[in-house]
């Protein structure tokens, strides 16, 4: 299946200081979300530094890109950035060009 994966997102996001605890916790927490999305095909919480973190997914197809990006992670992911993060999140549409999950 894995193959297949043509597509990712890449999210990076500056956490508020003092903030860092709560932003891990979110991410941790969005697991259970990325998990009932059936189009996105793995979907990674990432710490990059202290105050740095990501959100890497990725899709066999622009629907399930599109599905994640109108969803319950992105749409919990913008309510919570005034609160969590220094500046509004990065969003980048990638293109996968290889893969082994």
């Amino acid at each position: 299946m894995t193959s297949n994966l043509k597509l990712g997102i890449l999210a990076r996001l500056e956490s508020k200081p003092g903030k860092e605890t709560e932003v891990e916790n979110f991410l941790r927490g969005g697991l259970a979300l990325a998990q009932a999305e059936t189009e996105t095909i793995v979907w990674f919480a990432l710490r990059l530094s202290q105050t740095t973190f990501g959100i890497f997914d990725a899709f066999q197809n622009e629907a399930g890109r599109k599905a994640h990006l109108t969803g319950k992670i992105a749409e919990a992911l913008f309510a919570k950035a005034p609160e969590l993060f220094s500046q509004p999140p990065t969003i980048e549409q990638v293109d996968v060009l290889a893969a082994k999950v």
